[in-house]
């Protein structure tokens, strides 16, 4: 009987009660009961089963649990003798940071706190026992919502100490999606507000409490240890470069070509769904599917994001949009199926991303954006330069709806465009001055915008939009110089007897004895045909007349064409 593939559930118990789909992971439960490790921080991308598997984690260790080995029944840990004397032996502590989604750092710390206080209502019981003094009853008292700073940093530590006291046996912690109110700490600018909150909650829980057993936190990034991880010299981090647990989250190509055989899904339809959702690297694991976009997939048979669907993306859209001139020329690469190569530190430090390209490239790879081609060890300090491209098709697709969405307003872009292909001078200047007006300040905002406008941010983030919105038919080519230099772009159609389209950008600039816009649209006229752009267009076979120049000048957010 093909099992019911169950979308978005994320109890263990669940699935196995409802004997749903389930891909088999219990053998995470001994690889990380083997490690020994004190505390454990493991980071993968957004809905790749982190939480179901700390749920299974919960269920496997909880004395809540006890007496529930039929969830485990016929999975892989039940081989083991060893770890069925195990199950439901532990007081577990389980909390998820996932709905920790704030704008505020008020509400932000309001939220955890209210977080903490719901753990302590489960168990107000025990206090009632002669093992408890009034000094534990009143210090639970002080646990609500609005608490002293104090009282929340030694709230986790103080409840470890009473089930340890209660249970006669030390804690696990399970913390999930630790860093969801980092990431959202970042975006609305009070990071470092809520660092001191955390660090002092973070050393408190894991490192200065010896009621822990063990503890282990899962998130999409690994904070730096300069920020809240700061006391913790007893963290061991699993990143997504890292051999351990490589195959525990996501899924391998063998599970998904096997679930789709359970599922009775084509044989052929496996290298459409390869070219779709594979591409994660893992330590040395490679061909690692993302596994919502699997689930999906097999309970819709509909290729789609499904995965970028859901909602997380915000953030890539923010660094990607605000990102100066490099980073969108970079990621011109990346659209174009090109490989970037970038120095990569996996440490994020969040008040670092508006001004350090190398931690943008960090935080999409951290997501699953971007995997790792390669690694270029030749580099000073020993650093590693990693060879990086887009991890698959359905994040192309995601980023390419995301950069049209930029320039969704009154459908300008796509009316330039067609101008432009018209030949149509007066309505390209028209649209692209409206363009320039409503998007120029939105590539330039963020923490710390410029302390002056820059056009390369506007204009590479225009050819990003030409990129996505003309894939189809043209391959966009540009020479990607940052600064304020030169930017050709010629648009070069697949089928030659369709138009060719060669830009040159100019900024206005003085010291190139330019006295007015028209000048500059000029110089930049006269750089196609000194440098003779259209060379390799008309080695292509496409005619003279069907190639159509134009040079760009801009002046603040205001622009002039000329056409050539």
């Amino acid at each position: 009987m093909v099992k019911t593939v169950a979308i978005g559930v994320q109890s263990f118990s669940d699935l196995i009660e409802k004997d749903c789909f389930y891909v088999d992971k219990t053998a995470f439960i001994r690889e990380w009961w083997d490690s020994e490790d004190s505390v454990t921080l493991i980071t993968r991308p957004r809905r790749f089963g982190k939480t179901l598997n700390m749920n299974m984690l919960e269920c496997f260790f909880s004395n809540k649990y006890e007496g529930r080995g039929d969830l485990f029944e016929g999975l892989e840990i039940w081989k083991d003798e060893k770890y069925r004397q195990l199950q439901g032996t532990y007081p577990v502590i389980f909390l998820s940071f996932a709905g920790i989604k704030y704008t505020t750092y008020e509400n932000t710390r309001a939220a955890i706190n209210g977080l903490i206080t719901n753990l302590y209502n489960h168990y107000r019981e025990i206090l009632d026992d002669n093992r408890f003094s009034d000094t534990d009853r009143a210090f639970f008292r002080e646990i609500s919502m609005d608490m002293p700073d104090t009282v929340a940093s030694m709230s986790l530590n103080r409840l470890c100490e009473w089930m340890y006291r209660y249970y006669g046996k030390k804690c696990i912690l399970l913390l999930d999606e630790y860093d969801t109110p980092m990431q959202e700490a970042y975006v609305n600018g009070f990071c470092e507000e809520l660092v001191a909150y955390t660090r002092a909650l973070f050393n408190n829980t894991f490192k200065t409490n010896p009621s822990l057993e063990r503890g282990i936190m899962t998130g999409i990034t690994r904070v730096s240890k300069e920020s809240i991880f700061s006391d913790l010299n007893n963290l061991n981090v699993v990143t997504t470069t890292s051999d351990e647990y490589a195959t525990a989250f996501g899924f391998t190509e063998d599970e998904v070509f096997a679930a789709m055989d359970e599922q009775g899904i084509p044989a052929e339809e496996k290298e459409n769904v390869k070219f779709w959702y594979d591409g994660f690297t893992f330590g040395k694991i490679s061909d690692i599917y993302n596994p919502w976009s699997v689930i999906s997939f097999l309970s819709k048979r509909k290729y789609d994001t499904h995965w970028a669907n859901t909602s997380g993306n915000g953030l890539a859209g923010k660094l990607i949009r605000e990102g100066n001139g490099d980073i969108k020329s970079d990621f011109e690469k990346l659209l174009n199926g090109e490989i970037i190569e970038a120095e990569l530190d996996e440490q994020i430090v969040y008040n670092q991303l508006d001004g350090d390209d190398n931690a943008i490239w960090s935080l999409l790879l951290a997501s699953g954006y971007l995997k790792v081609e390669g690694i270029i060890r030749e580099h000073t300090n020993d650093t590693p330069v990693y060879q990086l491209k887009l991890t698959n098709y359905e994040v192309k697709q995601m980023f390419s709806k995301m950069i049209k969405g930029w320039f969704k307003k009154d459908n300008l872009l796509n009316k330039f465009v067609s101008a432009m292909f018209d030949g149509d001078l007066r309505g390209m200047n028209r649209y692209m001055n409206d363009v320039a007006l409503n998007t120029f300040s939105y590539f330039d905002t963020g923490n710390k915008p410029s302390n002056r406008k820059e056009p390369e941010r506007f204009y590479h983030g225009f050819v990003l939009g030409l990129i996505v919105d003309k894939a189809k038919d043209y391959i966009v080519k540009s020479n990607r110089e940052s600064g304020y230099g030169r930017y050709d772009v010629v648009m070069e159609p697949k089928n030659i007897e369709n138009t060719a389209i060669i830009m040159e950008f100019k900024v206005f600039d003085t010291y190139d004895n330019e006295k007015t816009l028209e000048d500059t649209a000029a110089n930049a006229l006269k750089q196609i045909e000194d440098k003779k752009y259209d060379t390799d267009l008309l080695q292509r076979g496409i005619p003279a007349d069907k190639i159509l120049k134009y040079g760009f000048a801009f002046e603040g957010e205001k622009c002039l064409i000329q056409k050539g």
